[in-house]
């Protein structure tokens, strides 16, 4: 099993399937350094020899922000956001949705599951 930036690439998938395992490499990312080093798209993973995956290794370590680097960048332009008070920052502090997003309905993801109100019993009940 090959290990690329600290992640285990996964077993018998096609290499440019396989590099998506990658946090910050999707689909054209995979395939422009794929292309860049030299290896078939559809080359299986499990038959990646040690000198191809240093070489993807070093393509995405020089020209591409990922993994950790990518993860440490977001979370502080998230924490900027929210040092500077911006709306944006606001609603990441609240657990709201960011980018104008209705939550009258949906919206269950960012705000966890639906919890029930304690109203009054109505006037029916209580009898």
């Amino acid at each position: 099993m090959a290990r690329i930036l600290g992640v285990d690439i996964p077993r018998n998938k096609s290499m440019r399937i396989a590099l998506r395992s990658l946090y910050g490499v999707g689909p054209k990312v995979a395939v422009d350094v794929l292309t860049a080093v030299g290896i078939d798209l559809e080359k299986n993973s499990s038959e990646l020899t040690e000198e191809e995956a240093h070489s993807v290794r070093k393509q995405l370590e020089d020209n591409y922000t990922v993994e950790g680097d990518l993860r440490r960048e977001v979370g502080l332009n998230i924490k900027r956001l929210k040092d500077i008070g911006s709306y944006r920052g606001v609603r990441h502090r609240r657990g709201l949705p960011v980018r104008g997003q209705r939550t009258s309905t949906n919206a269950r993801t960012r705000k966890g599951p639906a919890v029930a109100i304690a109203g009054k019993k109505s006037v029916k009940q209580m009898k």
